[in-house]
């Protein structure tokens, strides 16, 4: 199974891990940005993510494993896999987080939210709501990648834990150094300056990392 210095290994070795000055899907601004989709690629390295995951809640009767669009639903994926039990995804419109193409969260399930990485918690609540307002039981919360402590309950187990900081934008020191602003993930754009995502190392500094740890 995954162990610490494994997970962290391979965040770098596919560069997962950039540097620069990034607009985080939060809308926060941070100097590192954990491109999960270089691990997701790669569905033997997603599996290994979920492994320890998987491993974590086996006890915890889950009924059910539920992951955003578009990242989270791929680790849950695998999680359902391993569990052997099914999964489900909601999707967001003008109300919140919703429940379509035939998903049934019904009163009782014992529901696993899975995420890829946490940042704010923000989309992990709009889950929980989602979830709750069916009647169904949250036993638990998982991801591959925590950016720091998160205020939740359950509190979320992490494959990796990171220390990673990050800024609102009025308050952002890296606006302040008049640095490019990259936007990726659910919040692309087209962007010349690729500069800050060839760094495939991050700053000893900048990150530390704790193998599946709850955070």
């Amino acid at each position: 199974m995954l162990n610490r210095n494994e997970a962290l290994n391979l965040l770098r070795e596919y560069k997962a891990i950039l540097e620069g000055h990034f607009l985080l899907t939060s809308g926060r601004h941070s100097g590192v940005y954990v491109e999960k989709f270089r691990l997701l690629e790669h569905p033997d390295l997603t599996a290994r993510f979920a492994e320890p995951i998987a491993e974590h809640f086996r006890e915890a009767n889950v009924d059910l494993v539920v992951g955003p669009l578009t990242g989270g639903v791929l680790v849950a994926h695998e999680v359902g896999k391993l569990l052997g039990k099914p999964i489900a995804f909601p999707e967001r419109s003008r109300d919140g987080m919703e429940w379509r193409r035939g998903f049934q969260v019904t009163e009782g399930q014992r529901v696993l939210i899975i995420e890829d990485v946490i940042t704010t918690g923000k989309t992990i609540g709009e889950i929980k709501e989602a979830v709750t307002r069916t009647g169904a039981e949250i036993v638990g919360i998982g991801c591959m990648i925590c950016r720091g402590k998160i205020d939740l309950n359950p509190t979320p187990f992490a494959v990796v834990s990171m220390n990673l900081a990050s800024y609102p934008e009025d308050r952002c020191p890296l606006c302040r150094r008049n640095l490019p602003l990259e936007k990726r993930g659910s919040r692309a754009e087209k962007n010349d300056n690729h500069a800050a995502t060839n760094n495939e190392h991050p700053p000893s500094n900048e990150v530390s990392a704790e193998s599946n740890s709850q955070s």
